[in-house]
């Protein structure tokens, strides 16, 4: 029986390496890869080159269901085409084209059996659509990357990004008195907390979106502490809410390679251009 070929679509306000960036490239996947807003993509890799693979973890924002969507690129040219195959033997199609400093983008799928054809691309349009609106957005908020190398096993540096003791020490470059209340669980409410010049209390209330032990730890921040009051909602949090900071471990020959991926607004951007590499300085001092 013949495979039904589905096709959804979108033109981006964006150029079209804007475009490839912000499709490709896992920190920002995980922003924009969910079909309804009570699901989420928690964890994401990606290889986009010919013989690459691909994973998502897609799951339920409560965690009642989830699943990792995966696959294998069968075809890739930059800006222009990617063609892979997904573990369930279905063809996916995606094409880039640029028309005028915006891009337009086709993806054509083969329609798996157990879902109606019409669900299927209703979800596949509503993750396309949640492309389309991060991409014309991005640029008041911005992913920025930071990494280094370390020699210590991932099982080293992941405890000591978050057990207390060290944790104080490696993040007071932020602030001499950071610390956080909460658990690394995840799923778990979280404050990262400090004090100011006038002895006032303030930091970020968060919650744990993802925790894969020595390897990967997201952090989903949903509003801010000021004055020892906790506000996840108003004027003053809707720069912060949503934003990930996402903490990614390899391990290569004895050498732990640690990439931080964290959002950032424009107020805040040359703060962490300036403290993120002395964090991680520190932080290789304390392993090493």
């Amino acid at each position: 029986m013949a495979k039904i070929n589905i096709t959804v679509a979108a033109t981006i306000n964006a150029p079209i390496d804007k475009v490839w960036s912000l499709w490709t490239e896992s920190a920002h996947i995980v922003h924009w890869n969910y079909a309804s807003e009570d699901w989420q993509t928690t964890y994401a890799e990606n290889q986009p080159v010919t013989g690459g693979r691909f994973l998502s973890h897609m799951e339920a924002r409560d965690g009642s269901v989830g699943f990792d969507f995966t696959g294998e690129y069968s075809n890739v040219e930059e800006n222009r085409i990617i063609e892979y195959l997904l573990d369930d033997d279905r063809k996916v199609q995606v094409t880039f084209v640029s028309q005028n400093n915006k891009t337009v983008i086709n993806e054509c799928f083969e329609a798996e059996e157990t879902n109606p054809v019409e669900l299927q691309q209703t979800g596949w349009q509503a993750i396309m659509n949640n492309f389309k609106n991060y991409a014309e957005a991005y640029g008041t908020v911005e992913v920025l990357h930071f990494e280094i190398n370390i020699k210590a096993s991932t099982d080293k540096i992941y405890k000591t990004l978050i057990t207390e003791d060290s944790y104080r020490e490696w993040t007071s470059v932020f602030n001499p008195s950071s610390y956080y209340i909460g658990d690394w669980k995840k799923g778990s409410k979280i404050l990262f907390l400090g004090t100011d010049k006038d002895g006032k209390t303030g930091g970020m209330v968060s919650r744990i979106k993802e925790n894969l032990t020595d390897k990967f730890i997201s952090i989903e921040h949903l509003g801010i502490v000021k004055n020892g009051d906790e506000i996840t909602s108003g004027p003053e949090v809707e720069g912060w809410a949503g934003l990930l900071e996402n903490y990614t471990l390899k391990s290569t020959n004895g050498i732990s390679l640690l990439e931080i991926d964290i959002d950032s607004n424009q107020e805040f951007k040359s703060y962490f251009l300036e403290t993120w590499p002395k964090a991680l300085e520190k932080l290789k001092s304390i392993c090493e």
